[in-house]
């Protein structure tokens, strides 16, 4: 089956119990707060950066630097979200395929759920967007002398199971600017012109 973005990113597939620190290819998408168009708008099919979209593009490609055990795959920044495929490998990888041949949702026990990591574990997938998220808010409001996150709660996830369905998701993400007035997360009110700072969270 073909990628279809109306049921592979509106929801979190997260797993109850699976260690999203093991190896594996992993597609995310993490979008603004309240879908704010912060980035930078798409002119005739193409996604022009404003200086926030810039500094996000900029963390992102970092992840790589701070966890030597990711590789950054295909990635774009939307006006108002970004999607990325990230590869978390180990010592015993030596190329992508293995992370699709290998076993990714095994049987879990009741007693194994109740000892896997609970909460962000260090190296997992949560945790890289934790830090990701983390450091690119910090430099936005640096630049915009402003205070708040920029990012909507959470993120969503998607474990890559085969080179068909990753072949079918690099290609979503690379056409994505050019689909943009389908996309879920469209907004005419938000989206139709260029946002160059961003909005404090109301409390």
């Amino acid at each position: 089956m073909k990628y279809n973005p109306d049921i592979h990113h509106r929801k979190t597939i997260r797993l109850k119990g699976y260690d999203y620190s093991q190896p594996g290819a992993y597609y995310i998408t993490i979008c603004t707060y309240e879908r704010e168009c912060l980035f930078g708008e798409i002119v005739a099919g193409v996604m022009h950066l404003n200086l926030i979209g810039e500094t996000v593009q900029y963390g992102w490609h970092r992840l790589s630097q701070y966890f030597n055990f990711i590789e950054l795959d295909a990635f774009v920044i939307m006006p108002n979200h970004l999607h990325g495929i990230i590869l978390i490998a180990d010592d015993n990888t030596t190329n992508k395929n293995q992370l699709f041949k290998q076993p990714i949702i095994q049987p879990v026990s009741s007693d194994q759920i109740s000892t896997l990591p609970k909460g962000t574990e260090s190296g997992s997938l949560g945790a890289l967007v934790q830090n990701f998220k983390s450091i690119v808010t910090r430099r936005v409001n640096r630049l915009t002398r402003n205070s708040g996150t920029i990012w909507q709660q959470g993120y969503y996830e998607e474990i890559i199971r085969d080179e068909r369905a990753y072949d079918n998701i690099r290609k979503y993400i690379v056409e994505n600017p050019l689909k943009w007035h389908d996309d879920e997360n469209y907004s005419t009110q938000k989206c139709d012109r260029n946002t160059n700072s961003h909005k404090k969270p109301q409390k």
